[in-house]
């Protein structure tokens, strides 16, 4: 899982990288609301964890602007400024969550997760994701295809899968893919991605996840065109 932590503190913003990092997510951090707002938009994130007090632009704002793209990322709101008014601004701009200043670690860490798992959830109904033909059932870790076919899937099998099913017809790459799919401190050599790619390929039909050469995969929709190469 990927986050940004968009904070201009920055004793606070490389204490949450370490510590965060350690958690087994990928983390990278924004010191003002411009660039904080150009990363949100560009890259993928599970999940920001945004200051209000930015210099350059207020985190107000850049969630407004996030928002307003339509950009559904999930927001945890991380300031000094706690009054009621404040959250009430927050949760109108279309933050998921608020947490003031000082906090416990602990406390923002079972946070985003709980953020991150609610969000996988609304894209999933009764815990089964449905997409491109496939459906994914989270809980027994299987996939069942068009044809009534049902496969078992390793923890790295359905984390990659449900990463590209998420992700329809976009070109991921390795790196994107290897950061997202595995977990704590196990090995993250890109490499092995290309592994589960044909595990999965086997399983799914070649035809499933094309190769992009210098770029990456993508996760074939049938009912949508390809796209360029």
């Amino acid at each position: 899982m990927r986050l940004l932590v968009v904070e201009d503190d920055a004793e606070l913003g490389a204490g949450l990288h370490t510590r965060l990092k350690r958690e087994g997510f990928a983390v990278d951090v924004a010191s003002n609301g411009v660039d904080g707002e150009f990363m949100g938009d560009e890259e993928p994130y599970d999940a920001i964890i945004l200051d209000l007090g930015l210099p350059r632009r207020s985190g107000l704002e850049v969630l407004q602007h996030w928002r307003q793209r339509g950009n559904l990322v999930p927001v945890i709101i991380l300031t000094a400024r706690d009054a009621w008014h404040e959250r009430v601004d927050g949760f109108k701009a279309g933050a998921d969550d608020y947490l003031g200043k000082p906090f416990h670690f602990e406390e923002l860490l079972v946070r985003v997760q709980a953020l991150i798992r609610r969000n996988l959830q609304a894209l999933m109904t009764n815990q089964v994701l449905d997409c491109c033909g496939l459906k994914l059932d989270e809980e027994h870790q299987q996939v069942t295809t068009e044809t009534g076919e049902t496969f078992e899937l390793t923890g790295t099998e359905f984390r990659l899968l449900r990463y590209f099913m998420l992700h329809p017809g976009k070109i991921l790459t390795k790196s994107r893919l290897t950061e997202h799919v595995y977990e704590q401190d196990c090995d993250r050599d890109s490499n092995v991605i290309e592994v589960y790619v044909r595990h999965l390929r086997r399983k799914l039909g070649e035809w499933r996840i094309l190769t992009r050469r210098g770029q990456g995969y993508v996760f074939i929709d049938p009912a949508k065109p390809e796209p360029p190469v």
